[in-house]
């Protein structure tokens, strides 16, 4: 029948009547939707690079901090919050994303519909709408105040908040995962393991990477947490395991609440750096993601 539709000039693909109609005004409306999310995301970009790419040198991403009534912009650098930001960051990522894409797996591939499955969904749900500042006090009072400031107590707190996310970036991906390629490799013989691993999860990667690079972007620039568990140094700190460090969010927060026009243009340079840096570790994570799935296939 298709084939004789075909011949006869009839498109049996494209909708008729009201279903034409309808499906044009959805896709306006998605279209419409798409662009007033774009415009203030372009807006923000816009400004961020207007005001802080004139201050981007190589002098400015490798020299230390300076007090923030000195007016020149051109003078100091941010050396210490850009290490401080990517050593931070790091150790939460290798905290929260193995330990979500973890959760997430039992949610999905052993949980079930088990108490202990049940309380971990419901426990995600609960972090994930959790303000940071309270969890950054949260740390503070169990961390902090026992063993001191550190970029350790505030990779927990960044931690604690990509964690939720990632399990359930991660168990959304999982369960678009056709249940098909399960059932042959249980009839190959294939253990629940080795399924999971060797065919769940690859089938599944380039979603969850799409997640982990969501938490990453929001705990890349966190400033509440920070504030209560590194504090704001103007030294560079490499031990992330003991003493006050500092990062581009709280250098950000310092420098912008100054009324110094030096200070401000500082905070615009540091807001674009950290920008910068997300993007580069999208990139990167994007290629990775495409050379792994091309392996597995």
């Amino acid at each position: 029948m298709a084939v004789i539709a075909g011949q006869q000039g009839i498109d049996l693909r494209e909708p008729k009547g009201w279903r034409r109609t309808s499906n044009r005004i959805a896709t306006f409306l998605m279209v419409l939707a798409f662009v007033l999310v774009i415009i203030p995301l372009g807006f923000v970009l816009f400004t961020v690079i207007a005001k802080g790419a004139s201050i981007i040198s190589w002098q400015f991403l490798t020299g230390q901090p300076i007090p923030p009534n000195v007016e020149p912009a051109g003078v100091g650098g941010l050396w210490p919050a850009v290490l401080g930001t990517i050593e931070i960051t790091a150790l939460a990522t290798l905290f929260a994303v193995p330990l979500g894409i973890l959760g997430a797996v039992y949610l999905n591939e052993y949980g079930g519909r088990g108490w202990l499955a049940a309380l971990i969904g419901f426990m995600s749900d609960v972090m994930t709408g959790v303000p940071s500042i309270v969890m950054g006090l949260f740390i503070f009072s169990i961390w902090v105040l026992h063993f001191g400031y550190s970029g350790l107590a505030g990779a927990f707190a960044l931690g604690c908040l990509m964690l939720p996310v990632v399990i359930r970036s991660t168990d959304e991906m999982l369960k678009l995962v056709p249940n098909s390629l399960r059932e042959g490799s249980y009839a190959l013989g294939a253990t629940k393991a080795r399924v999971t691993v060797t065919v769940v999860l690859p089938a599944a990667i380039g979603g969850i990477v799409s997640g982990a690079l969501l938490a990453v972007a929001r705990a890349a620039g966190e400033t509440a947490p920070l504030l209560f568990t590194i504090l704001t140094v103007t030294t560079a700190n490499p031990n992330v395991f003991s003493g006050p460090t500092t990062s581009l969010p709280s250098q950000i927060f310092s420098n912008a609440t100054q009324p110094y026009t030096g200070a401000q243009d500082r905070a615009w340079g540091a807001a674009l750096t950290l920008i910068a840096i997300c993007f580069i570790l999208m990139i990167a994570a994007r290629i990775v993601t495409a050379r792994f799935s091309r392996y597995s296939r």
